[in-house]
């Protein structure tokens, strides 16, 4: 049987009113009774109707996630991190997270419209931005809530969390060129995702920084996965004068490489050098371990909570705008040698 605010009023003796300011903590109602109504209510194991007090209040109290169908997999650990540290500080505020799939591009721009024209949601998680992407374009236009993993090219003015992924690109160029490598190639994503793009302006950078020409030919695009790594890998060994050195936009495409290389019968680290983007955990055990760039997935996954729940509030963000600088972490992959 549930139990009411009715059945604990007249449990405790008390105004419906009273056991429900008591419970909600209000200052006109004494501690002694806020402590017998509290426990009353826990004996009897009352459980408040959450559904109406948010209509109450006229909030959902629930942050929207919808992963649209070029997005990263909850399998992806990078991934995972970012949404357990945004999961973890949205809960501590009682917000809940919805999660939805699209089926197709068109259909994650219809599951936006449904949500938020119904105002299901109080903000929302853009994730794995476009280059002009169409999604930032109608949050903006509805005045919705929203904070984006990511930038876009237009000059639109919204909250965001990111890498420098040009930066951190450019200094992989440069890690490898100044152990003596002259063929780099790149294995990469979709050039529509911001964060490629950002990564490919930072890999020419790096070959011209390093005097060394950009080859197209070794740039490959490929999905953003262990097995999209493999096939990359296995087009660029196949060139008649394949490179010495393959970099990865992220860790799992770089786990791919290194199972190709291997595969061929050469030796990661020593006859063809391999780096990643992210820093996964798996960087750090795989064989041999993964020369890659490290972003602060869980901290960041914070920021982006912690932020997704001031906008819900109306809050004004005091830093609504947040590029990570990322590091270099120089492993097994690049320098075998150096590790024997």
């Amino acid at each position: 049987m549930t139990v009411t605010l009715k059945d604990i009023a007249r449990q405790v003796n008390r105004s419906v009113t009273t056991v429900s300011r008591a419970l909600h903590d209000y200052d006109d109602v004494s501690s002694e009774t806020r402590e017998l109504v509290k426990r009353t209510a826990l004996e009897m194991g009352y459980a408040p109707n959450v559904v109406a007090q948010r209509l109450q209040k006229q909030r959902a109290d629930t942050v929207g996630l919808i992963l649209p169908v070029f997005g990263p997999r909850l399998s992806d650990p990078h991934f995972g991190d970012v949404l357990a540290g945004v999961a973890e500080e949205i809960a501590s505020a009682g917000f809940d997270l919805l999660i939805s799939m699209a089926d197709s591009p068109s259909d994650g721009l219809d599951a936006y419209r449904q949500k938020i024209v119904g105002r299901r949601l109080d903000s929302v998680l853009v994730i794995r931005t476009q280059r002009h992407d169409q999604r930032i374009r109608f949050l903006l236009h509805r005045n919705m809530p929203f904070v984006a993993n990511g930038r876009v090219l237009d000059d639109w003015d919204f909250p965001y969390v990111d890498v420098d992924h040009a930066k951190g690109m450019w200094a992989v160029v440069q890690h490898v060129a100044e152990l003596g490598h002259q063929r780099i190639a790149f294995i990469t994503g979709s050039p529509q995702l911001t964060f490629v793009h950002y990564q490919l302006e930072g890999f020419r950078q790096g070959m011209a920084n390093a005097s060394l020409p950009t080859d197209e030919s070794q740039i490959v695009e490929a999905d953003l996965t262990q097995r999209g790594g493999y096939k990359g890998a296995q087009i660029l060994l196949s060139h008649t004068i394949p490179p010495t050195a393959i970099v990865a936009s992220n860790d799992l495409v770089a786990l791919g490489v290194m199972s190709a290389v291997q595969d061929q019968g050469l030796e990661v680290g020593r006859d063809v050098a391999v780096v990643g983007f992210d820093d996964i955990p798996m960087a750090d055990t795989s064989h041999p371990t993964l020369t890659t760039v490290h972003q602060p997935a869980a901290h960041m996954g914070q920021v982006l909570g912690q932020m997704l729940i001031s906008v819900a509030w109306g809050k004004t963000l005091t830093r609504p705008q947040v590029l990570v600088e990322p590091s270099l972490v120089i492993r097994q992959s690049t320098g075998l040698d150096l590790w024997l």
